[in-house]
């Protein structure tokens, strides 16, 4: 007997909500490769809006307004990390009340400000205040790209999915801070550097109010899912965020792991420019080291999202940690080198996080039941965002403190003790 093609599930169309007159709900990759697409184009401009910081902002706070104080500097990547984080848990709860694309749709709105402060500000508490502005719609726009990518391929190709998505948004957070790394060389640093982040925020509302909602994808997933939700096990954000941050081995594994690598990406944002420029190097050359970190990590997910899913997720998140420890311990190696410390490090440090990062959110959906998934991925990213802010007040510290280097090594030692945890804890045995 032949099984039931998943366009004939009874369930989908029983969906509350779900338009009329529209062809049958499927899962699938290719069987959603328009929505798939587009939201892939929502999160290029999602990634390039917060790459218009990756250069000149740190530069902006001691050149413009005379921050001396590392830590001052670095102020505006906690804010938004803080903000982020805190959004990215939320969004998870959001979702039981607002659909996808609702949310979607309002982290583009309040990111309309961002690029006008960051070319305009009249003082450095108003971009601080931008990057609050900035968490929000990173937390929200974000977010809502990964959930709806997963709810429209379904469990096959979770991996794959979540690569394609951190792809399309890292490679244009690459793009654009070596993009904004050339025009300050020509224009200086504000404000044309900044202001083609409008083209970015009226890219993304565009294809926000065009993308459609997943809600029905979701329902069809949870409706066919083999396993049903254990008796008197609780779906809400608090149990859940206990379960996801330590009550379970392998997706506290995961958390820990996304909060140390973005912990290394806040401490790079805020370390290298600064870094760098102290050693000898331009506008130019900070914006390709800047730029090619993230590209490399961006374009990397693609393959190294379908080898999670082949392999398992374990091996390439432990062995992309170590990578990562390894592109730090290059930085202080080759520092009589500036540039070729810079190219190299951020080319390992690139392929390292490629590794790690699609495979820590497909883990944490291959442990998370879909009535809980979404939650599960909000207390995930709550972890690994509220990184960035961590990294921006270690190496804050570190760096007036003991300086720059010593902001290196604790991020190569801190990273291989990450990876150690990740091979003891995460686990590839069981799908939910």
């Amino acid at each position: 007997m032949k099984p039931t093609p998943v366009s004939a599930a009874p369930a989908a169309p029983a969906v509350p909500g779900a338009p009329a007159g529209r062809p049958p709900v499927r899962l699938g990759l290719r069987e959603n490769g328009v929505q798939f697409f587009l939201l892939v184009c929502v999160n290029v401009a999602v990634g390039g809006l917060v790459g218009l910081e990756r250069t000149t902002v740190p530069l902006i706070g001691t050149d413009t307004f005379g921050l001396t104080s590392d830590l001052a500097v670095f102020s505006f990547i906690v804010a938004f990390g803080l903000t982020k984080a805190l959004t990215n848990l939320a969004a998870g709860a959001l979702t039981a009340r607002f659909r996808r694309k609702q949310l979607l749709i309002a982290g583009w709105l309040i990111g309309v400000p961002v690029p006008f402060v960051l070319a305009w500000a009249p003082s450095w508490d108003w971009i601080v205040a931008a990057n609050v502005l900035l968490g929000l719609n990173q937390g929200l726009t974000w977010s809502m790209t990964v959930n709806m990518k997963i709810d429209l391929v379904g469990p096959a190709r979770r991996g794959l999915a979540t690569g394609l998505n951190e792809a399309a948004g890292y490679t244009a957070v690459g793009a654009t801070a070596l993009l904004t790394g050339y025009l300050a060389t020509g224009y200086g640093l504000r404000p044309v550097p900044e202001l083609i982040g409008a083209v970015f925020v009226a890219a993304g509302l565009a294809l926000a109010l065009v993308v459609r909602d997943t809600a029905a994808h979701a329902a069809l997933e949870l409706a066919r899912h083999p396993g049903p939700l254990p008796t008197g096990e609780s779906t809400g954000p608090a149990t859940t965020f206990a379960r996801t941050s330590w009550r379970h081995r392998s997706l506290r594994g995961a958390s820990q792991a996304g909060f140390v690598n973005n912990l290394n990406d806040g401490l790079t944002w805020g370390v290298f420019p600064l870094l760098f420029t102290d050693h000898g190097l331009g506008l130019a050359a900070v914006g390709l080291i800047k730029g090619l970190y993230p590209i490399v990590w961006g374009i990397g997910q693609i393959p190294t999202g379908h080898l999670a899913d082949r392999i398992g997720r374990r091996t390439p998140i432990v062995v992309g940690m170590l990578v990562q420890a390894a592109g730090f311990v290059l930085v202080l190696a080759l520092l009589d080198h500036p540039l070729l410390a810079g190219v190299l490090s951020a080319v390992v440090l690139g392929l390292g996080t490629a590794l790690v990062y699609p495979a820590l959110i497909a883990s944490v959906c291959d442990h998370a039941h879909p009535a809980w998934r979404a939650n599960a991925l909000g207390a995930y990213r709550f972890w690994r965002d509220i990184g960035y802010a961590a990294g921006a007040l270690v190496a804050g510290v570190l760096a007036d403190v003991l300086g720059l280097r010593a902001t290196v090594v604790a991020a190569a030692v801190l990273t291989t003790a990450s990876g150690l945890l990740a091979a003891r804890w995460i686990s590839d045995r069981a799908k939910v």
